[in-house]
């Protein structure tokens, strides 16, 4: 018997689900939950943000436990019974298609998205991986508590940094730092680039440059973004609202790239010249496939980063979703179960 934590209409309270899931499939994993990453997608899709929630909810998916069955067909020379392992956004896909034969799982169209599975996800004591390949092992030195963001947050901004060549060499602008962005920072602070932070919020400089940070920027103080105009090889957009993009485009240097990673409910809107004049480029991004996730996971374990999280009894779930819909996070929570 699963024990899940539902919500049964848009922005409603938390109740407890029992159900009892299905057969586990020959590819699947089942896990028991002991921690869960509270997620900004996790809120839109209990309050219904993007219209496509069906109700009842279980969100989450962030979700780190420990491996309780395995299906048939699982790679038993991979994971056991008893092993720690993670189920991210992402809890499987296809591997049939061009993009998952090509490495670019994360591009499925077929894929088995935790965060929208409806009763299937990780805010419960119990979550299944429909492929293994999606049940990812925990290196010992990340706690349970710090890993679970890794799988979301975590991938979705390490991600980039593979896709578009980031260099040791270079320099980069983090835009937002919350729950994506004091992520980032530490990442391409330990990749070796020298990283500026900007922030529409100046009290958070010092938590910014304690993250790694070797410079901060307030958009709306002094000379604010003409400060650092053509400065940048690449910035990384985490921030889930509407920015004057051509100001952004502009702190870029000559085929410097504009990568959007926070989800804002607007349009972007800029003008083109800005791309033209220095070839720049604009792009998105998502969590990644699973190779470039335990990739993610090595390079988290080798340079000691660790998301900062607030946890939460699982008793007291309505009140840290209430935290992430209002944005109160220092960076991420997480519910304990």
């Amino acid at each position: 018997m699963t024990q899940a934590y539902a919500v049964e209409r848009p922005g409603g309270p938390v109740q407890v689900l029992e159900y009892e899931p299905a057969p586990l499939g020959p590819l699947e994993v089942e896990v028991a939950v002991t921690h869960c990453g509270v997620c900004h997608t996790d809120v839109g899709m209990i309050d219904d943000e993007w219209g496509v929630s069906a109700f009842p909810v279980v969100a989450g998916h962030e979700a780190i436990g420990v491996v309780t069955a395995l299906g048939d067909a699982v790679d038993r020379t991979r994971l056991s019974v008893g092993q720690r392992v993670g189920v991210g956004a992402t809890a499987g896909a296809c591997f049939a298609c061009e993009w998952c034969l090509d490495g670019r799982q994360h591009l499925c169209p077929h894929k088995d998205n935790t965060a929208v599975r409806g009763t299937g996800g990780g805010f419960a004591s119990h979550v299944r991986a429909s492929d293994w390949r999606y049940a990812h092992p925990i290196p010992d030195v990340i706690p349970s508590a710090q890993a679970g963001p890794l799988l979301c947050a975590g991938t979705t901004v390490f991600t980039p940094l593979l896709r578009h060549g980031v260099r040791p060499t270079d320099h980069v602008a983090v835009v937002g730092v919350g729950g994506l962005g004091h992520l980032a920072i530490q990442f391409l602070a330990k990749w070796g680039c020298h990283v500026t932070a900007v922030s529409s919020s100046p009290g958070k400089e010092s938590d910014a440059r304690r993250f790694g940070a070797h410079d901060f920027v307030v958009p709306g103080e002094g000379e604010g973004l003409r400060r650092v105009a053509n400065a940048f090889d690449f910035v990384l957009s985490t921030v889930s609202a509407d920015l004057p993009w051509d100001a952004y485009l502009e702190t870029l240097r000559p085929h410097g790239t504009l990568c959007v990673v926070g989800m804002s409910g607007e349009s972007l809107t800029f003008d083109p010249r800005r791309l033209l004049t220095g070839e720049r480029s604009v792009a998105g991004g998502v969590t990644g496939p699973p190779a470039q996730i335990r990739l993610m996971l090595d390079f988290v374990a080798r340079h000691g980063i660790r998301p900062a999280v607030e946890t939460f009894p699982v008793a007291r779930m309505d009140e840290a979703l209430d935290h992430v819909r209002h944005g109160r996070a220092r960076y991420r929570a997480v519910l304990e179960f």
